[in-house]
């Protein structure tokens, strides 16, 4: 049965080959988890629900477990083959993970059930965006935390990214929107919540390969056009304002 619909744009061949490599795994999952972890302003929950909304084939289950010990993971994605690979992954690092079939746009999963939301490298792949941001606002407790780590349209709206991966053009964003439309859903945080890597891999006109090779020096924050953003936001206790 497949789960993939109008709200989601599969990947190319070679992005499925890419989510399976050591670059991918090294590089950008476990860089981006360590980060997230870093940007919570008090200690995460002990013992949490975690959902990883778009977890592809499993990839993050090891580093979320070791920077999160979640009593409970779920791991939500709409592409079955994808699925059955993460349950590979789970067995092959001796993990329990719930696997669901859905869209992030319509989650299978109960209100206020959740206390961390995982959601990296995904939003660019959907469509309904609106949509699928308040379903993490829904699935989560008050109190819980959205972990939000994506690329922008600086990055995803290169000829190297269009020409090897597949994306919905019409919906990419900046980084400030992304941040302005997950404060408008509702989620708290602040600048120290937010981080703006500039990792190599995200500059896809060379790839960092100039300032490596001492040609250009990269340009500081607010003088450069953001490629990254990541953000832990929080959704509020019930009764809290502000």
């Amino acid at each position: 049965m497949s789960y993939l619909s109008d709200s989601y744009v599969e990947e190319t061949r070679f992005g499925f080959w890419f989510l399976r490599s050591h670059t991918w795994q090294h590089h950008v999952l476990r860089v981006a988890i360590n980060d997230l972890r870093g940007l919570f302003s008090a200690a995460p929950p002990s013992n949490p629900v975690l959902l990883d909304a778009g977890c592809g084939q499993g990839k993050s289950f090891q580093y979320l477990r070791q920077a999160f010990a979640p009593q409970r993971l779920i791991g939500v994605d709409a592409d079955p083959q994808s699925l059955d690979l993460s349950a590979e992954e789970a067995a092959r690092q001796g993990m329990a993970v719930e696997l669901i079939g859905s869209d992030c746009a319509t989650l299978a999963v109960p209100d206020a059930s959740v206390d961390l939301l995982f959601c990296h490298q995904t939003f660019h792949h959907l469509v309904e965006q609106e949509k699928a941001l308040a379903e993490f606002y829904r699935v989560l407790k008050p109190g819980g935390y959205l972990m939000f780590a994506e690329s922008t349209e600086a990055y995803i709206d290169t000829w190297v990214i269009r020409w090897l991966f597949r994306h919905p053009m019409h919906v990419q964003k900046s980084a400030a929107q992304y941040l302005a439309m997950i404060r408008d859903q509702g989620f708290q945080f602040e600048d120290r919540n937010v981080s703006y890597p500039y990792l190599w891999w995200s500059r896809a006109k060379d790839f960092g390969l100039l300032e490596r090779w001492g040609l250009r020096r990269p340009k500081p924050f607010g003088e450069r056009e953001e490629t990254l953003v990541n953000v832990v936001a929080r959704k509020p206790l019930e009764g809290a304002t502000g």
